[in-house]
């Protein structure tokens, strides 16, 4: 078969011709400049920032005013006679979808 001889031809040719050449640090300096340490630096001030704003949002009361905020929310919404149409359980998944996609948002910002 003429591409098995082909293979042949070039194996043989390569192994007569193999030259080897000379590095002097150019795969380290190579290996050095690869993302792949960026991409760590990069996550590592992700996390920082991260448990920054949140040490921020506990040390400022977000906890309390986020809970506030969803209490008059709900009330309002019961007060209005919305409450024959939505149900709790409802609200709980929607806030929780809004908290997943928010926090993929802030993810995707890194």
């Amino acid at each position: 078969m003429m591409v098995n001889d082909d293979d042949k031809l070039l194996k043989q040719f390569f192994t007569e011709n193999k030259q080897e050449i000379a590095d002097d640090g150019f795969s380290r300096r190579v290996m050095r400049h690869l993302p792949g340490r960026a991409n760590r630096l990069a996550k590592l001030w992700t996390l920082c920032t991260f448990a920054l704003a949140a040490l921020l949002f506990v040390l400022l009361d977000g906890v309390e005013l986020l809970w506030n905020f969803l209490r008059e929310t709900f009330i309002g919404m019961l007060e209005s006679g919305a409450s024959a149409q939505v149900e709790p359980s409802s609200l709980l998944i929607a806030a929780l979808v809004l908290l997943f996609l928010g926090y993929r948002k802030i993810a995707s910002m890194a």
